[in-house]
């Protein structure tokens, strides 16, 4: 039997999660949960999967949930000290990393050391400390295995072939729910229209980044340090039907992807699971003779230049990627809350990035250090 814990165990993917562990109880068994502020949420998740271990993030929300659990023998912490004690808890063998934000970075780094492997589904992780995180796990001999599905897909197309002989792998994206859209077209879209996303059930955040295409920028720089390929041989591909999930050309001309109807379930549960495959509860089998077609396009970057923006923080590398990364969360938060447009997102990002001298090869401070000022640089833009 697997013990997991599980960090943003009431979101999107933390919830989906647990779904797998309700399915096969006798293969996993939850030893730590943490949540945001949904306290409500996780007592539930505690009583049912009855693990040792429970964070919230702020004090206040840790003492409602203590005295809800006052029958049990869980014991609860708060903030990143019990993030960081979650991370290292004995007996657990893998750490889902399913929280959005920088706060994943040092939580995960604690789980390495401890020889946990990591199921990555915390972007930012990667994207602004991949020079650190991977490294780190080569060097403890922990597998980071990932629940994102175009990175699953990519990593699932390169089982049993040379990482030598890869030529070039092709990154699929929706397109989001305003994909063909003009300029023009951008400056009328509020957060409800971006938030109506075609394919996917995201939480708000990365739905708006997926209609700015700013994730598939984040994720761009997650496939370089997952895979340790160059920027020049990652490629986006526009697909809107999200059944071919990513691929990987080899030198030979041959390409091999993974292909599947949108259902996160499955992703997660091969990071659970691998190398070993069982069925994923309550998911529909794709038909090929249902889909018929499927297409294929080319990225717009000059409309869409969150994207275009994401390869030359990458580039440029050091912490850009941090600032680009945080200017969007910024951005993103203002947007939702109507305070900025949408082509705005990527405005406030290019004026972050312009503003930023990078470091090269930050230390974990001073990663932080630059999410903090790009914070402060989108509020002086704003103003």
């Amino acid at each position: 039997m697997k013990k997991i814990g599980v960090m943003g165990s009431t979101g999107s993917i933390g919830t989906q999660t647990l779904e797998i562990v309700r399915k096969y109880p006798e293969r996993l068994k939850v030893s730590a949960l943490a949540a945001g502020r949904n306290v409500a949420l996780l007592e539930a998740q505690v009583r049912e999967f009855l693990p040792e271990f429970a964070v919230m993030w702020s004090e206040e929300a840790a003492a409602d949930l203590r005295e809800r659990l006052s029958d049990t023998k869980v014991k609860v912490a708060c903030g990143m000290d019990g993030l960081l004690e979650m991370a290292v808890l004995p007996g657990m063998d893998i750490l889902v990393t399913a929280i959005v934000g920088m706060i994943g970075i040092r939580p995960t780094i604690e789980a390495i050391r401890a020889h946990k492997d990591i199921a990555l589904a915390n972007k930012e992780t990667l994207v602004t400390a991949g020079h650190l995180i991977m490294p780190l796990a080569k060097e403890n001999r922990v597998s980071v295995l990932p629940v994102d599905s175009e990175h699953s897909a990519i990593f699932q197309s390169m089982q049993g072939e040379k990482k030598s002989q890869i030529r070039k792998i092709l990154l699929t994206a929706s397109g989001g729910p305003f994909r063909g859209k003009t300029r023009k077209d951008l400056e009328q879209m509020g957060a409800e229209d971006a938030l109506k996303h075609p394919n996917w059930s995201m939480g708000k955040k990365v739905t708006i980044d997926s209609s700015t295409l700013v994730n598939k920028g984040l994720e761009v720089m997650e496939a370089r340090w997952l895979f340790d390929v160059g920027l020049e041989d990652i490629e986006v591909v526009i697909h809107p039907e999200s059944i071919l999930h990513s691929a990987v050309e080899y030198q030979d001309g041959a390409v091999i992807g993974q292909l599947g109807v949108p259902d996160m379930k499955l992703p997660i549960q091969y990071a659970l699971f691998y190398p070993d495959r069982y069925p994923v509860p309550g998911n529909k089998r794709l038909d090929l003779f249902d889909i018929a077609s499927i297409t294929f396009e080319k990225p717009d970057m000059e409309t869409f230049t969150g994207l275009k923006l994401a390869f030359e923080a990458a580039k440029t590398g050091g912490t850009m990627p941090t600032v680009f990364n945080a200017a969007n969360e910024k951005a993103v938060s203002l947007f939702l809350d109507h305070k900025i447009r949408f082509l705005q997102i990527a405005e406030v990002i290019a004026a972050a990035m312009e503003a930023h001298r990078t470091v090269k090869e930050p230390d974990v401070a001073q990663i932080l250090e630059a999410e903090k000022t790009a914070h402060e640089l989108v509020m002086k833009y704003i103003k």
